[in-house]
């Protein structure tokens, strides 16, 4: 029996914070941060049907800025899967996930961009 796996690889999360020391917001809050985006991902994030049934797997990359409260404010695939299925995927899952948790509150950008990997797999 195959085991389908539907997830986030978040703990890869790559923050670009623009200019800000690494000291100016605490490594732990963001770790934290971190793991509470991970979370709420992969609590939504979901395999479609057809795309399970045919066997396609795919990774992609999505650029997301949200602002203090945790509200996508935007989006950018930077990297599709090349799968119809999955890239289509990827915009329903960006509006599933929002508002993310808030960032820490010693993050002093208003508005914070990451990019999130995602990676839908069959093993």
């Amino acid at each position: 029996m195959k085991k389908i796996i539907s997830l986030c690889t978040a703990l890869g999360l790559a923050l670009s914070l623009g200019m800000m020391p690494a000291s100016m917001a605490s490594a732990g809050s963001l770790a934290n941060w971190h793991k509470s985006i991970a979370k709420r991902v992969a609590k939504k994030q979901v395999y479609p049907r057809a795309a399970m049934m045919r066997e396609i797997e795919g990774k992609a990359k999505v650029s997301i800025t949200v602002s203090r409260d945790g509200r996508v404010l935007e989006h950018k695939v930077v990297q599709e899967t090349g799968e119809p299925i999955l890239d289509k995927e990827i915009v329903k899952l960006v509006r599933r996930i929002d508002p993310l948790p808030a960032p820490p509150a010693d993050v002093p950008d208003d508005k914070l961009t990451f990019v999130l990997p995602l990676a839908w797999t069959i093993q």
